[in-house]
């Protein structure tokens, strides 16, 4: 379990089962441990922790530590990067089921 998670959501983390060393790593290693996360059920609560911490090393949420610190200096003035990451996956959920149609799930 993440220290500081108040919800719960690293026992539900896949890395749970990964070796540490194995998501913080330098270089190509890199993409190989942020594959770990592709399909993980809490990957936003991960990559949120990671933003708001200012986590400096390691694969979080699907992004290393370079792609973390970039994304920080283009969105300066983002206080709760958990609450934005919350908001745009209800918004694509709810788009998302919008683009369903309402007789989808009746006829599918």
């Amino acid at each position: 379990m993440v220290a500081g998670d108040d919800d719960g959501w690293g026992e539900r983390a896949v890395c749970r089962a990964a070796d540490p060393e194995e998501l913080f790593v330098e270089g190509a290693a890199q993409n190989r441990a942020k594959a770990v996360c592709s399909g993980c059920p809490v990957r936003t609560e991960c990559l949120a922790h990671a933003l708001d911490q200012r986590i400096e090393h390691g694969v979080w949420g699907g992004m290393t530590d370079r792609e973390r610190r970039a994304l920080l200096r283009r969105r300066p003035t983002v206080t709760s990067w958990r609450n934005l990451l919350e908001a745009a996956r209800r918004e694509h959920d709810r788009a998302a089921g919008a683009a369903d149609g309402p007789g989808w799930k009746a006829a599918g």
